[in-house]
């Protein structure tokens, strides 16, 4: 048998011509997009509303693929995190975020590794090997929606991967998880963070989506945030900032900006100053994450009197700031700890 085509990824204009080739009434397309997303079926012969020699000639040339369960770990805080193999045997994780207030999260990954290399997270370690499709996107949520039985109402691409350095493939994945047809998760409800692409920030500005961006800031000045995150070097903060404000007035949402504190490097009162400065007058809210711990560095988390007095600074600035719940970090779920490994 031939390399059968992927079904979950396929946007409604790509079924279409898999319909036209079948010849198939045009009907039929909203049918198979259904079954694929909104029923999330795991199989082409769970498509009870299509012929049965529909269904057998879908199986000879099409699949929806499922990855491997290789490992799941549960935190005692209830985050679940999910180490799936893909079909060529490539491994991401996946991190579900249930919530008290009945929210169910979904941390997802858009690439196997990360080319950014920022110096305290786990995930660029291991570089990159390749994009995800947006099909690879979807499935993980319905993967997950399958395996936990219930609906997930939040998507965050901040799991493994830069989700604007695989822009088609992640928009894509975007428009389909937010189809009224297929998922159906509202675009305030999905959450996109990236390191500070400047240009594809621009880009994603004018894709008209309401969803939330969140900028990895992790420090004030150019010299500091380009020893933590090398992307600095090709796009400062003049130009990130400058990206960040043409999202603000293109699209009218906040942007947040997360702030990874670490012990005597980027959590000093002077540059909580700094930062307050920094975005004073932007549309923003700032996401404080108390470091969290990652074997292969040796930075640690400050003390929560150090966290407080960083926070005060940027209150007395007026600076929207909350510190974020750690969540997961007893299993390598939490922010910057994933890596795909088989413990």
């Amino acid at each position: 048998m031939t390399d059968r085509i992927a079904l979950v990824g396929k946007t409604i204009a790509e079924l279409e011509e898999l319909m036209t080739d079948l010849d198939q009434p045009s009907f039929r397309v909203k049918q198979l997009f259904n079954w694929i997303y909104n029923q999330k079926v795991a199989q082409v012969t769970e498509m009870k509303n299509l012929p049965k020699e529909l269904r057998n000639k879908l199986q000879q040339v099409a699949k929806i693929e499922e990855f491997t369960v290789l490992n799941r770990q549960v935190s005692e805080d209830g985050t679940e995190k999910y180490l799936f193999k893909l079909a060529d045997g490539e491994k991401i994780e996946t991190v579900y975020l249930p919530n008290q207030d009945g929210r169910k999260s979904l941390c997802i990954s858009s690439q196997v590794g990360c080319a950014m290399g920022c110096n305290f997270c786990a995930t660029g370690l291991q570089g990159l090997s390749r994009n995800l499709t947006a099909g690879e996107i979807v499935n993980q949520i319905l993967m997950l929606e399958r395996l936990k039985e219930e609906r997930i109402s939040n998507v965050v691409l901040m799991g493994m991967g830069e989700p604007l350095a695989n822009y088609a493939q992640v928009l894509k994945a975007i428009r389909l998880i937010n189809h009224e047809a297929g998922l159906n998760i509202g675009s305030r409800k999905i959450t996109l963070s990236t390191c500070g692409l400047a240009p594809e920030i621009k880009q994603l500005a004018d894709e008209e989506l309401q969803l939330t961006l969140a900028i990895s800031l992790h420090a004030p000045t150019d010299q500091l945030r380009s020893q933590m995150m090398p992307i600095n070097q090709r796009y400062p903060l003049k130009d990130l900032l400058a990206a960040c404000d043409y999202y603000i007035k293109q699209t009218g949402r906040r942007v947040s900006f997360e702030y990874a504190l670490v012990e005597g490097v980027n959590d000093s009162q002077d540059l909580a100053r700094k930062l307050a400065t920094l975005l004073s007058g932007v549309l923003a809210h700032v996401n404080l994450i108390p470091i969290n711990p990652v074997q292969e560095f040796e930075y640690n988390k400050p003390h929560r009197k150090a966290i407080k007095m960083f926070k005060e600074q940027l209150e007395m600035k007026n600076i929207p700031v909350t510190v974020r719940v750690e969540r997961g970090a007893d299993i390598d779920a939490a922010c910057g700890q994933l890596k795909a490994k088989e413990d």
